[in-house]
């Protein structure tokens, strides 16, 4: 196993599962520069800091609206990262996120309603209506990325630990399978930057969260270090993926806490920060 580094540990890598020959890929268009998955067949991201117009710790293209930038600079944003995506801001649709486990069906109906603060909670999103763009946001959470060209499904799910020590990514899959009756081998999954297993330091609380779930397969996604635990939470939706029958996944291997300097970290940044996001849309 190859070794992660980043400012505070060495260690191995126990979650790095994308396929060796298989990369994300760097998009950089008018000054924007997004991720993307090649086994997602459809128009999606996963932003970064770099193309916007927002100032200070919310520097550069901050999606978050309610973290206290200049909800001006958060429009223009908008229109900048879908001016580069070939969307419309009218089409995206939101979630308040909890940490939770509810995946909310959404519809054309739904659009329209980005800057509106009362918005249902949810933590993923999911349609079969076209050109609906979904949105999850994150800055150190894991973001995975679902789609069905088969059935014209699409899902996007925020997984933060206790989001995935409650089976998000799984529940997302279900819906899925039981309401739009898409076949899990059908589904592609991408599992976007976030904080990886080098930075991600937690207390005895998050692996055993994920033992409930995952049973013994959870000792895989964590190791004990300085009477702390480093939680690998990549690999755990990757496993809750695999349990759903999900055989193409890709994993990013990019760190928000090790680059810090191209994503938001929430760890990182002791809370003061912007957002990136995650956005996909049924075409």
């Amino acid at each position: 196993m190859r070794q992660i580094v980043c400012h505070r540990y060495k260690i191995k890598n126990i979650g790095l599962c994308r396929g060796a020959d298989r990369l994300f890929s760097e998009v950089i268009k008018n000054g924007v520069t997004y991720m993307t998955s090649p086994n997602i067949d459809c128009t999606h991201a996963f932003t970064t800091r770099f193309g916007g117009v927002s100032k200070g710790i919310y520097g550069a293209l901050n999606l978050g609206q309610s973290l206290g930038d200049d909800p001006n600079n958060v429009k223009e944003n908008y229109n900048i990262i879908c001016d580069v995506m070939g969307i419309f801001v009218n089409d995206i649709v939101k979630s308040s996120q909890v940490h939770g486990n509810c995946i909310r069906v959404v519809t054309k109906e739904d659009c329209g309603k980005l800057f509106c603060l009362d918005t249902p909670k949810a933590d993923g999103l999911i349609t079969n209506d076209k050109n609906v763009a979904l949105i999850v946001y994150t800055a150190d959470c894991v973001p995975i990325l679902l789609c069905d060209s088969t059935k014209s499904v699409v899902c996007a799910v925020h997984a933060g630990w206790r989001g995935t020590a409650i089976n998000i990514a799984q529940e997302a899959v279900q819906k899925m399978v039981g309401i739009f009756k898409c076949s899990p081998t059908d589904i592609k999954a991408a599992i976007g930057p976030c904080i990886s297993v080098c930075c991600y330091e937690t207390s005895k609380d998050v692996p055993d969260a994920l033992r409930n779930t995952l049973g013994d397969e959870a000792e895989s996604c964590f190791i004990l270090q300085n009477d702390k635990y480093m939680v690998d939470l990549k690999k755990a939706n990757y496993l809750m993926l695999k349990k759903a029958h999900i055989k193409d996944i890709l994993v990013s291997d990019e760190c928000t806490s090790c680059s810090n300097d191209k994503y938001w970290s929430h760890r990182k940044s002791n809370t003061n920060r912007g957002s990136q996001a995650s956005i996909i849309v049924n075409h």
